[in-house]
């Protein structure tokens, strides 16, 4: 029976670790469950939905039409990210989405009063960020854990700082950069 182990623990960037604590079991467990070898029982789907806090049905539904929402992301300097909001329901995927595609609610508006809370799509993950996303607008995980939506420069300060920047307020300066993935979409909420 196929299922959407992969992309509902992706989509909430959990490791096998993390998701098979989350379903009471083992990682070599997990890793049968999400990847097929392991048939997913009532109970596991019973135990998967409780974990990821979904319907059971969308443990095997196809997921291929709706990506899930995994959080709030700061467009100015707060961030509101983070690891206790869990999923905030679903939205359509876009157009070129991936089993990895997530969304992210922007809240805030250094990228202009427009886009508050409008929703922004990504898959492409980077850790360490390379060097095609300096110039482009994505998804950052900084340092100090705040999740923001920028466009990524380089630091004058040094090869591994990053400045960030929206259309409005002041740009953040020479911060390191966890993680970043380019902004493949926008669409308001």
């Amino acid at each position: 029976m196929a299922n959407n182990l992969r992309s509902l623990r992706e989509g909430r960037a959990w490791s096998q670790e993390q998701a098979a604590e989350a379903l009471g079991t083992t990682r070599n467990q997990y890793a049968k469950l999400e990847g097929g070898s392991r048939r997913l029982s009532d109970v596991w789907i019973a135990r998967a939905a409780a974990a990821f806090g979904i319907d059971a049905g969308d443990v095997v539904t196809d997921r291929r039409g709706t990506v899930p929402v995994v959080g709030y992301v700061g467009a100015g300097s707060e961030a509101h990210f983070g690891d206790a909001q869990g999923p905030l329901g679903e939205a359509a995927a876009p157009d070129g989405s991936t089993p990895r595609t997530v969304a992210v609610e922007v809240r805030g508006d250094s990228l202009g009063s427009f886009f508050d809370r409008w929703l922004v799509f990504y898959d492409d993950v980077r850790s360490p960020i390379t060097d095609d996303l300096v110039g482009r607008l994505c998804v950052v995980g900084l340092d100090d854990e705040r999740v923001l939506v920028k466009m990524v420069t380089r630091s004058r300060s040094g090869r591994e700082r990053f400045d960030l920047h929206g259309q409005f307020g002041d740009p953040i300066l020479d911060v390191g950069i966890a993680w970043a993935a380019p902004v493949k979409s926008f669409v308001p909420r």
